[in-house]
């Protein structure tokens, strides 16, 4: 089976011959190393866009500057009724935001006109010409966006501090734009569910710390369920990136019609083990983060880990994937331990996989 093919079939519940072993696109360089890990069956995960977006009563400009070996980057977004800016600082692999649009009460307005102002159109050319010309060691993701409330966090609207200020002080200013976006979100649904994508990720990034089971329940289920009917209806499979301590909002993603949760990181990197996980949402595909501290590790060790964790899930519905950096002195060593381990569990369990 091709990378992409052995991915496809375990989304969908089954396995193939081995575990597939999968990695951001940004995540790893192309090198002698890399085309050895694609030989071996790595397959690389890459986004897509299947929409476009617009705001035609709003002007955006940037200006990006240098300091050192960091880059930054102010846009301002002059609208009608108010101008709000962003920092980005960008170092490697990393993207800090120092600024988000939201700086005081005033803010409000400017940021609810820009939302309402989004314009969403269809466009899948691009993505099925990128998929084609990568070939079968890639596979490439829809996304629908971020959570409607998620999207205050995880966007460049609200730093978490200033969300949890505003949810406390000026909650109904903040259900304005949960409320905004939430229609541009339905707007959305239907675009991805016709895209010529196999899976979609909504959203992610979740910290059930400061959302907690109530909110999660109330203003993320309902969205979870409402994309996934329109992407069942498509043909599409539909997860979340959950890379947090999951395990007090574990029996709520247990309910929602999610096919897989990506970016799961088992312990020790987090608060619930890869059995855990597997009893906790039975009938879910686990496309996990190997748990990056692991890296650091000896080959051996991690190898083992690597057995350890398919022993934990078995092979059905299971991914290995890389989600976050890695070490740049070990990323070629760790995932090689990690292949070494996939195959053996493999070879030593062929009962498995059958």
């Amino acid at each position: 089976m091709t990378p992409r093919e052995r991915v496809e079939k375990a989304l969908r519940g089954g396995h193939a011959e081995k575990v597939p072993f999968t990695c951001y696109d940004g995540l790893i360089q192309r090198c002698t190393a890399e085309r050895e890990l694609r030989d071996r069956g790595l397959c690389i995960v890459r986004g897509g866009a299947v929409c476009k977006t617009h705001r035609p009563n709003v002007k955006a400009t940037q200006q990006t500057w240098w300091r050192d070996d960091r880059t930054f980057t102010r846009s301002v977004y002059e609208t009608p009724v108010g101008t709000v800016s962003t920092l980005r600082e960008w170092d490697g692999f990393t993207t800090w935001r120092p600024e988000k649009m939201f700086k005081g009460p005033d803010d409000y307005k400017t940021i609810l006109f820009m939302i309402r102002d989004e314009q969403h159109e269809p466009s899948y050319a691009d993505f099925v010409e990128a998929e084609g010309d990568f070939g079968p060691d890639a596979i490439y993701r829809a996304g629908i966006g971020s959570e409607p409330l998620q999207a205050l966090i995880s966007g460049e609207i609200m730093g978490m501090q200033d969300f949890c200020i505003e949810w406390m002080d000026r909650r109904d200013e903040v259900l304005k734009l949960y409320g905004a976006i939430v229609e541009n979100r339905r707007k959305v649904y239907p675009m991805v569910a016709e895209a010529p994508a196999s899976h979609a990720n909504y959203g992610g990034n979740v910290v059930p710390e400061i959302i907690g089971p109530e909110v999660f329940r109330q203003y993320y289920l309902p969205h979870y369920q409402e994309a996934a009917e329109a992407l069942h209806r498509g043909g599409k499979l539909i997860g979340c990136h959950f890379d947090a301590n999951c395990r007090i909002l574990a029996g709520a993603i247990a309910e929602t019609d999610l096919d897989y949760i990506e970016a799961f990181t088992p312990a020790p990197d987090s608060d619930m083990t890869l059995a855990e996980a597997r009893a906790a949402w039975a009938g879910k595909v686990l496309w996990i983060n190997f748990p990056s501290s692991v890296h650091l590790r000896a080959d051996a060790a991690v190898e083992a880990v690597t057995v350890d964790l398919i022993d934990q899930a078995g092979p059905d519905g299971l991914l290995i994937g890389i989600t976050e950096d890695m070490p740049p002195h070990r990323w070629q060593h760790s995932c090689r331990a990690i292949m070494d381990g996939i195959d053996r569990h493999a070879r030593e369990n062929p009962e498995a996989y059958r």
